[in-house]
């Protein structure tokens, strides 16, 4: 059997205040490092250490994971990012207040974008400045691959098939794998490995800085356990 740990960011200075993030490059607020760090110190005290890791390319992520492999004492071990593990792309919603849009849009919209499988919100236009085009780490990135907007299956389109081609092969050869990356992204994730259906998506939360260690056979689960 295989070891994978999925550990979502630690709050950051958007989640703080209340708004919608996505692709925007917003840092860890400091409960978020103190969620890092305690996210490391639980999986060295349980005997868990990753052989490899995996991020996204957005600094909240990236300072989780190695603020928790300090803790670890494991800043030495690969660290790969990618933008396929990015936050879910919040569209033309990203940097506006979550319940100053609910009340504009209702509450079935509202949930329907943020919790829901298959609804994306309005997509940013191809020439506004927060388009990730205009960002230098995405600059090897074909424009036409970046997103404007992403439903969670959008999100899943992207992120499934790097995680089947670059982090499965690892837990094959007998890796414990950490994948530190975002709500969204980890949400999907966990649906494809639990096999939770789209109806039952919106139920699903991943808290902030807490690791969920699953043993794998193949891709089937064996036992999952979220170290709180």
């Amino acid at each position: 059997m295989a070891t994978l740990i999925l550990l979502r960011h630690g709050k950051s200075e958007w989640n703080e205040l209340h708004v919608f993030t996505g692709w925007t490059d917003v840092s860890l607020a400091p409960e978020g490092e103190r969620e890092a760090r305690r996210a490391g110190k639980k999986l060295a005290e349980l005997g868990i250490y990753p052989d490899v890791a995996f991020t996204s390319v957005l600094k909240r992520a990236i300072k989780t994971t190695f603020l928790a492999l300090e803790e670890l004492d494991r800043l030495w071990i690969p660290v790969h990012r990618s933008w396929r593990l990015n936050e879910r792309h919040y569209g033309a919603l990203q940097g506006r207040n979550k319940d100053e849009v609910r009340k504009e849009v209702g509450d079935e919209l509202f949930w329907a974008w943020r919790r829901g499988y298959d609804t994306p919100p309005p997509a940013l236009d191809w020439n506004d400045p927060r388009h990730p085009r205009f960002e230098e780490k995405y600059k090897n990135i074909p424009p036409s691959e970046l997103p404007a907007t992403e439903s969670l299956k959008m999100c899943q389109e992207r992120m499934w098939p790097y995680f089947v081609d670059r982090i499965y092969p690892e837990l094959q050869a007998g890796k414990t794998v950490l994948v530190s990356a975002h709500g969204n992204t980890l949400r999907a994730l966990i649906m494809k490995l639990e096999g939770i259906p789209p109806s039952e998506i919106p139920k699903l939360e991943v808290p902030t800085g807490t690791p969920i260690v699953y043993e794998l056979q193949g891709l089937k689960v064996k036992k999952k356990e979220v170290l709180e």
